[in-house]
């Protein structure tokens, strides 16, 4: 989903992140300099974003575990540029068949965000069901809706980020 974004940000920059992996598990004595490297490269990058948007299926009733470890390095960042005030939104993209239809993940981001003091931009916080058919062989989104929606959301982020 977040490629397709990328892909729909007529005019906007975008920057993916793509170390999630990289990130070593959330340990608040590790929360210091120097931090760790991908770490550090996390909150650099959110130090740069005008914005922020957040992408994540529900896996077991929740987010899954890596993206709230990402979400952990998060938290005890006190740099100026942080997450904190800064406007952030997600795409909630859980499978139709997901028991909770992927609002679990969606009320435990909005939780997370909301205790980091993120700008929450509501219009920008969606929840939008996708089935593996819905991704082409390019690996972007083709639904319709989907891809209004997340554009909506994109430029939600990008009025409130002014």
């Amino acid at each position: 989903m977040l490629r397709t974004v990328a892909a729909l940000a007529d005019g906007l920059t975008t920057e993916l992140h793509t170390d999630l992996a990289a990130l070593p598990a959330f340990n608040p004595d590790d929360d210091r300099d120097p931090l760790p490297g991908a770490v550090a490269g996390l909150r650099t990058r959110i130090h740069a974003a005008g914005a922020v948007l957040f992408c994540t299926p529900e896996y077991a009733g929740a987010l899954p575990g890596a993206f709230k470890n990402l979400l952990d390095w998060t938290v005890g960042d006190a740099e100026p540029d942080s997450i904190h005030a800064k406007p952030v939104g997600w795409l909630n993209v859980s499978g139709p068949a997901a028991p909770s239809g992927g609002a679990d993940a969606h009320d435990s981001l909005a939780k997370v965000m909301r205790y980091v003091g993120a700008n929450v931009v509501e219009a920008a916080c969606l929840r939008l069901p996708l089935t593996r058919d819905a991704v082409g062989t390019d690996g972007l989104i083709t639904d319709r809706e989907a891809r209004a929606g997340a554009l909506a959301a994109l430029r939600a982020l990008r009025d409130a980020a002014g």
